[in-house]
């Protein structure tokens, strides 16, 4: 993350109408704990240690949100999106199928960092905005930016890291933050029980080789070790082993004769690949996966299943993984009960079967898809 890049070109209009209104916070308190209250001489406020280890100190009672990026997006609303301010990126077309009205049409504040639109401080500073939160892997010179960032905006930054065996405590982390310890709470037993279960369930099952192929091709691969293969490297023998693993969610390029090399017993396929034409491509039905009708595409709405970005919906996806690869130790699940618990706790959304049925439609294979 380089939000010094982002500030340059950026503070200068934006500061120049909003930073008068902006109370400067104070980054160098010297209580610890993330708990401890100070008075201020207008607001009762108190310090929280991020998981960078940064004091900030914030308001005691927090009403209004903004998020750094796609990560934090996910992951805080299912938590408190009357809360929020604005989205990172705007959702996809799909996603009204799923989210309120309100919550669908918030304003579009931005990513501090990647993604399609650099953060718009103009939009922030009118927000109302009292913390912006940022999800996800601390990365080299995460601290000193968003020292800067708040420094020169008077906005409080708060960093709480996470992984995908971590989110039950990124969710108590986020409760303690917002004061919203018990509906936090719901979401980290939930995170806790699916992670729990899947890893149970890996124990005690043979893995398959498999991919989790990406791009208009079908040429890409997620792969082993890089940030968004955590679930198909846990949950399978992920064969996609490559020089210098990419860190971005469209892997790595290949070609076809690496993909007849590896040949994989399961592949799975991004929303956005090429599902729907391998069965009648020469090339990919010598690939054992393809030719034994074992291939499936990843449910997308309003995010896919299997990360990009990697975030809670990877909690959906090792439930409906578990089902598809090992379907013998799965025999009593019934998944259109799971997607629905989990539409309603992370999206705030009462899943119908017509929903659920058009989710999963090419999730379950060629043989279902065809029915």
């Amino acid at each position: 993350m380089n939000c010094k890049r982002i500030l340059t070109g950026l503070l200068a209009v934006s500061l120049s109408l909003s930073l008068t209104a902006c109370t400067p916070q104070n980054n160098d308190a010297s209580t610890s704990g993330a708990a401890s209250v100070q008075n201020s001489q207008e607001t009762e406020t108190r310090i929280y240690t991020d998981s960078l280890g940064r004091e900030v100190e914030l308001p005691v009672h927090i009403d209004k949100v903004a998020l750094s990026g796609p990560l934090a997006q996910i992951m805080l609303f299912p938590l408190c999106p009357d809360k929020m301010v604005g989205v990172a990126s705007t959702w996809s077309e799909d996603a009204a199928l799923y989210l309120k009205e309100e919550h669908y049409t918030l304003p579009e504040i931005g990513q501090l960092y990647g993604g399609k639109g650099a953060l718009n401080l103009e939009t922030l500073l009118t927000s109302g905005a009292q913390v912006v939160i940022d999800v996800g892997r601390p990365t080299d010179g995460l601290a000193e930016d968003l020292d800067d960032l708040q420094n020169q905006t008077g906005v409080p930054f708060v960093h709480i890291a996470t992984t995908t065996e971590e989110t039950g405590d990124t969710y108590r982390m986020l409760g303690e933050l917002l004061d919203m310890e018990t509906e936090a709470e719901v979401l980290a037993e939930y995170c806790d029980r699916i992670y729990n279960q899947t890893i149970d369930l890996m124990n005690s099952v043979e893995k398959v080789n498999a991919l989790y192929i990406t791009g208009e091709e079908g040429l890409n691969v997620i792969p082993l070790g890089s940030y968004h293969s955590e679930i198909i490297d846990l949950m399978t023998n992920n064969l996609a082993v490559v020089d210098n693993p990419s860190s971005k969610g469209t892997g790595n390029e290949v070609d076809m004769e690496q993909i007849l090399l590896w040949n994989p017993d399961v592949i799975i396929f991004s929303h956005d690949s090429i599902y729907d034409t391998v069965a009648d491509d020469p090339s990919w039905q010598e690939v054992s996966a393809i030719a034994n009708g074992r291939y499936y595409e990843a449910p997308y709405g309003p995010y896919n299943w299997m990360g990009n970005p990697p975030s809670v919906q990877r909690y959906i996806c090792m439930q409906w993984l578990s089902h598809i690869l090992y379907p013998e130790a799965t025999s009593d699940y019934d998944m259109y009960e799971i997607t629905r618990e989990y539409y309603e706790l992370f999206y705030h959304c009462d899943l119908t079967q017509d929903l659920y049925d058009n989710l999963v439609s090419r999730a379950m294979g060629p043989a279902e898809s065809a029915q």
